[in-house]
């Protein structure tokens, strides 16, 4: 623990925490295509993306915070949540970067959270795909890095008080979302709170100048802040009143390397903070430490959801227009049947066509952050292709699981074909322990033969 970490006093603390996720992208796929193709995805994008975005931003940022956990022993703590369709990219194209992960779980400094593993907006649309979205992610995280996941946070850190209150059933202590202005009134991000409807779940709010001062403005010349200094970052948390006790600094690692490249000194920057936070007694803690050791200070209400993007820090850049709102709406129609049903090739497309790019790219609102829609010329391309290829996807799923029966009759048989299978699963398992039997029976019955007919033999030399 670093020092501050007593009962009795609670020091400054900077919770420093990075998202990893990669976008899926879709190759173009039109109307023609429904029915005679059903492979969605540009494999050769996929894997140039994600081998740029680790080379360039993700190898050299771990290995720097990797240094620095060296360089500052238990001092210095770091939190990931990984997206599962992330990791499949990475462990496909990029499986140094899942490794220097593993090392940095090792040092016992590192805390991976929990978050749904398509990177998808369930939480907005069903509650029964949400909990498994996130039990799915939490269970590749626990395979891969030791863990299992305390701390939650939803894709692009949604949250509002029924979502926070469906995290709490799952059973986890705390959960990360924004800061928001319009959320907080007077209130500041730097105390824990927790949800209005579920008070046992505690509440991280991002400080949104803090960390989009480096995670946006950092290269910036024309920004007032510009050049930024890590002893005068740390100078500013230093300065706040003393009761604010938790900055919470969270930001995509996409940022180190990509949105501010490594030619601003962006690593520099981050590998000085430790060093300066230490000699303003500002300690570092995960966000479990946190919510185990931090109370909170009250409930915060948020009736609407919020975001981390864009100005109105709402949900309107992937459901603010009616293609948006189409394209989500459909695709959740068959969210029941498709975890009723539970197919293995039908679920692997459902979690990359749930990731919420896909409506980010049908956006028509002006956004401050620069976004590139890839091979799409503007948000009507983008739904259309989306459109066509969940055509072909739904047809799929009518096609395994025909319309004419409803839900609870497709669970039932479903059920049914389960335990069947499971009556015949152990079947075998008796007859091949049976089988197993009668061999060593077999190969045992003519050695027990030997001794009777040595005796023989015996008696007959004898009588000679």
């Amino acid at each position: 623990m670093g020092r501050g970490w007593g009962w009795a006093v609670i020091m400054k603390t900077i919770c420093l925490y990075f998202e990893i996720h990669q976008i899926i992208h879709l190759k173009r796929y039109r109307f023609f295509d429904i029915g005679t193709d059903h492979y969605y995805y540009d494999d050769y994008e996929n894997e140039r993306s994600i081998t740029d975005i680790a080379e360039r931003s993700y190898m050299p940022a771990l290995n720097t915070l990797q240094q620095m956990i060296a360089d500052n022993g238990k001092y210095f703590k770091v939190a990931f949540s990984l997206s599962g369709t992330g990791i499949e990219q990475l462990e496909m194209h990029a499986p140094q970067v899942i490794e220097k992960l593993q090392q940095l779980a090792q040092t016992g400094c590192v805390e991976f959270l929990a978050e749904p593993y398509s990177h998808g907006l369930s939480s907005l649309a069903n509650e029964e795909t949400f909990a498994l979205d996130v039990k799915k992610q939490c269970q590749k995280i626990e395979e891969l890095f030791g863990q299992k996941p305390q701390v939650a946070r939803n894709s692009s850190l949604i949250y509002s008080d029924d979502i926070g209150s469906q995290v709490a059933a799952m059973g986890f202590r705390g959960m990360l979302t924004e800061g928001a202005k319009h959320v907080l009134g007077w209130k500041s991000p730097h105390y824990v709170y927790n949800c209005n409807l579920a008070p046992n779940l505690k509440l991280l709010l991002r400080d949104v100048e803090l960390s989009d001062d480096i995670s946006l403005r950092f290269n910036n010349a024309e920004w007032e802040g510009y050049p930024l200094f890590a002893d005068a970052y740390i100078d500013r948390i230093a300065r706040f009143p003393e009761e604010e006790k938790i900055i919470n600094i969270f930001m995509e690692l996409s940022a180190l390397g990509i949105a501010q490249p490594l030619s601003s000194n962006i690593l520099e920057f981050i590998k000085a903070l430790p060093v300066c936070a230490k000699e303003k007694s500002i300690d570092f803690a995960t966000p479990t430490e946190i919510c185990m050791k931090v109370p909170s200070v009250g409930a915060i209400d948020v009736p609407d959801t919020l975001s981390w993007v864009d100005e109105e820090r709402d949900c309107s850049c992937w459901l603010g227009n009616a293609m948006q709102r189409e394209a989500f709406q459909k695709l959740y129609s068959v969210a029941d049947r498709l975890r009723i049903a539970n197919d293995a090739r039908i679920n692997q497309d459902w979690d990359y066509l749930q990731a919420s790019n896909n409506f980010r790219f049908m956006t028509t609102k002006p956004s401050n952050v620069g976004l590139d829609r890839g091979i799409y010329s503007g948000p009507f391309d983008a739904f259309t292709n989306y459109m066509n290829i969940l055509g072909d996807f739904i047809n799929r799923v009518n096609a395994l699981y025909p319309l004419d029966i409803d839900n609870d009759e497709l669970e039932g048989l479903l059920t049914t074909i389960k335990n069947q299978g499971d009556e015949i699963e152990m079947k075998d398992k008796e007859i091949a322990r049976l089988k197993a039997k009668l061999e060593k029976y077999e190969t045992e019955k003519p050695a027990a033969k030997k001794p009777a007919a040595k005796r023989t033999a015996t008696k007959k030399a004898k009588e000679a």
